[in-house]
């Protein structure tokens, strides 16, 4: 399950009172959920060279951090932000905000950059740029840092997982590796491959099509990785969400 621990398109932070954790925590425990993850507000960027937006953006990325540690999170999904100026120095800003996060923060939680369209001056469309961003990280904490792919992202960014998925997945692990995929967001694309437009489709009923998923849904190395989707809700989210989960499972049983 990805949440969100505040409301995503605002700036104002909120502390999880014990009230709240205790419900939560007997909650989940009332489920057979076995991967939690917070995504973080749509509003940070860590690679901006305005220095007062880094400054506010590193502020509400702690307390994502620090409200995932409180409600007993694996991961916070972030994307690497843009960089508006020059690509290697805005490389440089995302990790070293980072750095600062998470020895601010220590803790279990994970932070899982998802991988992006590349639209415009978004950092993190290729896996060279997510491995320039963990490389920079100090030993020490780099196992707190991981990579979330969102297949829809991806194939708008040019990696053909419709066509070449073996070649993708290879590519992932020799630049990254696989022990570093923390989590999977499927969705499908309403973009064709290499448009970095990020528009998300039904599952097997965008450009991507229905292979790609059957094999991510038997693929042997991707079984224990955390799966969700994010797609179009149509008029009824509940139904619709239902029908895309049932679709993945009859994919997984083969």
């Amino acid at each position: 399950m990805q949440i969100f621990t505040k409301m995503a398109n605002r700036w104002a932070e909120r502390e999880c009172e014990a009230p709240e954790l205790e419900a939560f925590s007997a909650a989940v425990a009332a489920t057979d959920l076995r991967a939690l993850n917070a995504h973080d507000s749509y509003l940070i960027n860590l690679a901006s060279p305005d220095k007062v937006l880094r400054a506010r953006s590193i502020e509400s990325f702690v307390c994502e951090l620090r409200r995932c540690e409180a409600l007993g999170l694996g991961a916070l999904v972030s994307h690497p932000g843009n960089f508006m100026d020059d690509r290697a120095s805005g490389l440089a800003r995302n990790a070293d905000a980072i750095v600062e996060a998470l020895a601010r923060v220590p803790g279990k939680a994970r932070l899982l950059l998802e991988t992006t369209a590349g639209s415009g001056t978004a950092l993190g469309a290729t896996f060279e740029e997510l491995a320039a961003i963990i490389a920079r990280v100090p030993a020490r904490t780099r196992r707190r840092v991981g990579v979330c792919i969102d297949t829809a992202h991806i194939f708008a960014a040019g990696y053909d997982i419709a066509r070449d998925y073996d070649a993708v997945i290879a590519r992932f692990d020799e630049r990254i590796g696989l022990d570093r995929l923390g989590a999977m967001h499927l969705n499908d694309s309403k973009a064709p491959l290499g448009s970095r437009r990020d528009r998300h489709e039904l599952i097997g009923e965008g450009a991507i099509g229905e292979l790609a998923f059957r094999r991510i849904m038997t693929d042997e190395r991707l079984t224990e990785v955390p799966k969700v989707i994010e797609t179009p809700k149509l008029d009824d989210p509940v139904k619709t969400d239902r029908r895309m989960l049932r679709r993945l499972r009859r994919f997984a049983a083969g």
